[in-house]
């Protein structure tokens, strides 16, 4: 890896281990909210830059704050519950940052420490797939079902499920209905895009919507490069990254980054440097 790259890791790294509260939750900022899906993204990185012990004192903040029915609320301060909404992307996202986790350590025993947390959070999320495929977004605080399912949500929440299995298999176990729910998951966001995104919530004009089949893995080859190269014109800014929105002239750097994981996974990696040389010039010191 070149040294500026790994340079780059591990100041990030620093950055986010500072951040970290005594309890393990990784806040957005030092004051800020702790959500578990970026709280989660920020373990992942931690895992791959060496600080395992700081990864894994995070999942651990995940098993104890996990609610009975396998949720986690969509947002804490300082440890407290601050939004009772509860995701079906978020009670997934787990299994996605355990199993590299496990890729990383190779640490059997934490992973089957871990396991009720993994399975508790997959079902939550199954408890609300609808026979067409589709996973319904969460609940409500007060337990009322948001009555739609959104793509960029459902696509992460494919890759976990996969994940869990991967996990599942690991640990010895077999689940054959989280496969088979992962496989009508899959066959819904690629085949009836329609049942996604109905209810005044479209997301088509977001970059998120864009890359996020091709990010994990939904849409591969052909099929990849068709739609990363149709979108291109509407959300790339040359020389500066990937916009948030098609219709504003901003690049956000989550997306950009993310971007680059997509262009990476399908292949396009001299493409992926390069807009990850646009984007590093925007990092503050």
């Amino acid at each position: 890896m070149p040294e500026d790259i790994q340079r780059l890791i591990q100041c990030q790294a620093d950055f986010i281990v500072a951040q970290q509260l005594p309890s393990g939750a990784i806040p957005w900022y030092r004051g800020g909210i702790t959500d578990p899906w970026d709280h989660v993204e920020c373990a992942m990185a931690l895992d791959l830059s060496a600080h395992v012990s700081e990864a894994s004192l995070a999942y651990e903040w995940m098993k104890h704050t996990q609610n009975p029915d396998g949720s986690w609320y969509f947002s804490y301060q300082d440890d407290k519950p601050q939004d009772l909404t509860r995701d079906t992307n978020f009670s997934t996202y787990i299994a996605t940052g355990m199993w590299l986790h496990h890729l990383t350590t190779r640490d059997l025993d934490f992973l089957r420490y871990m396991w009720p947390a993994v399975e508790k959070g997959i079902g939550f999320a199954l408890g609300l797939q609808q026979p067409g495929g589709e996973i319904l977004w969460g609940l409500s605080e007060n337990d009322e079902v948001w009555p739609g399912a959104i793509l960029t949500a459902s696509s992460s929440t494919w890759l976990s499920i996969e994940r869990g299995t991967r996990i599942a298999r690991t640990l010895g176990l077999t689940k054959p209905d989280w496969d088979e729910a992962c496989q009508r998951l899959a066959e819904a966001i690629s085949e009836h895009p329609e049942r996604f995104d109905r209810l005044g919530e479209d997301k088509s004009g977001h970059a998120m919507t864009w890359y996020y089949p091709v990010l994990v893995g939904l849409l591969k080859g052909k099929q990849a490069e068709e739609r990363i190269s149709e979108g291109w014109p509407d959300f790339i800014i040359d020389g500066w990254g990937c916009k948030c929105f098609a219709d504003r002239q901003s690049v956000c750097v989550a997306e950009t980054f993310e971007l680059i994981l997509a262009l990476t996974r399908m292949g396009a990696r001299d493409k992926a440097r390069m807009v990850l040389d646009w984007v590093s010039q925007f990092r503050d010191s």
